[in-house]
């Protein structure tokens, strides 16, 4: 670990961080409450991010990407979710996920075929890892992609994936090997909506990032062409783990948009709210809350942004994108709950947006691993290294 951690921004992320703000105040807030309430996809936002560039952020700029690093992203993405997360998921899954899984692993021609379509928002994408019976062990998935005369035939399911009820392009990945091969006998995928075995299961209602098409996946001897594998075949575990590094450092940028969004929410509520005749914000016991809410929100962005300094200068980044994942979800569950407690009934009810921001915070302590497995890969990385 390094005696003197470091946070580097680029200068011209000041104007970035503007150009995303901009975006989400204007085409975001306005529909942030109905995208949570109505749990409908928001088809016409997701045309509006792809047309804006927001679904090309990291990706090349030859296929009609920004090219930016994982800090540029992570400003992005801290924006656009202090403002939704259903809105930053949609950004996660298109940009961070799948186009990262082939702007970095696919083929020339996969590149060409789906990368300037998926960066203009005329595709939705998805990324299918989780399964039934495994979620937290990723290397447990059983889908099986059995080899046949050129293709793969695939059999299977997959849960909980963001995007899928909409998906065009799903990246997705099954066992080719057999299961004592664990982790060793997964291969990476991608499949096209309406190939014959490939369909939509359930739609599933979850507590927050509403709105987001999440959906089980379904396959049934479909047969995947052997120009749809990503990678080499076995290849699949590590992909996976490549980009879930990535992610995670941009799912702790989303809980510390969502804390911020809290904490300024507060903010403004201790300044115009009175109680006995005193100004709410006069009262020690609220002071100090919106003291602790305030370090451990700037505590969690400090440890998001030091993980992508690390990535972004080519060095080991796998316990600081653990770490700020795990401790940025966690804050923003705790700072959500103690804004709820400062609005008080206001804080529980939907007149105010507070509530919200805890479903939402609470589905990032979820989603990218929980934060067991998160303190589970720190500590295996602190150990081996000692």
């Amino acid at each position: 670990m390094s005696s003197f951690p470091e946070v580097r921004v680029k200068p011209e992320y000041v104007e970035i961080q503007k150009w995303a703000r901009e975006f989400a105040t204007r085409e975001v807030l306005p529909i942030a409450e109905r995208i949570d309430r109505a749990d409908e996809y928001p088809v016409q936002l997701a045309r509006k991010m792809g047309e804006y560039g927001l679904f090309g952020l990291n990706m090349p700029q030859e296929y009609g990407g920004l090219g930016l690093d994982l800090m540029g992203s992570v400003i992005v993405g801290e924006e656009i979710a202090k403002v939704s997360l259903s809105a930053g998921f949609l950004l996660g899954v298109q940009n961070g996920l799948a186009g990262n899984v082939i702007a970095k692993f696919g083929s020339d021609e996969q590149k060409r075929r789906y990368l300037p379509r998926l960066v203009k928002g005329e595709i939705i994408c998805a990324y299918g890892l989780t399964e039934p019976n495994a979620g937290s062990d990723a290397a447990a998935i059983t889908t099986k992609a059995t080899r046949e005369a050129g293709s793969y035939v695939v059999n299977g399911s997959k849960m909980f994936i963001t995007q899928g009820l909409h998906a065009d392009l799903l990246v997705f990945f099954a066992r080719t090997g057999t299961t004592e091969d664990g982790a060793a006998g997964i291969t990476a995928f991608m499949v096209d909506k309406g190939t014959p075995g490939f369909r939509v299961g359930q739609k599933l209602e979850v507590m927050g990032a509403r709105g987001t098409g999440t959906a089980e996946l379904v396959f049934e001897n479909c047969r995947v062409p052997d120009s749809n594998l990503i990678g080499h075949e076995g290849d699949g575990f590590l992909i996976a783990m490549s980009i879930l590094s990535e992610s995670r450092v941009g799912a702790a940028a989303a809980a510390v948009g969502i804390a911020e969004a809290a904490l300024e929410r507060s903010l403004a509520y201790l300044r115009s709210r009175t109680i006995f005749k005193r100004p709410l914000a006069k009262f020690e016991a609220m002071q100090f809350l919106l003291a602790d809410m305030a370090t451990r929100t700037t505590a969690a962005k400090l440890l998001t942004y030091r993980a992508a300094t690390l990535h972004d200068s080519g060095q080991e980044f796998t316990k600081e994108s653990a770490m700020c994942k795990y401790f940025a979800s966690e804050a923003a569950v705790w700072v959500c709950e103690r804004a709820i407690q400062i609005h008080g009934g206001y804080g529980v009810s939907k007149l105010y947006p507070i509530e919200r921001y805890l479903r939402d915070a609470k589905i990032l302590d979820i989603v990218e691993g929980t934060s067991e497995v998160q303190r589970y890969i720190l500590s295996r990385e602190l150990l081996e290294g000692s």
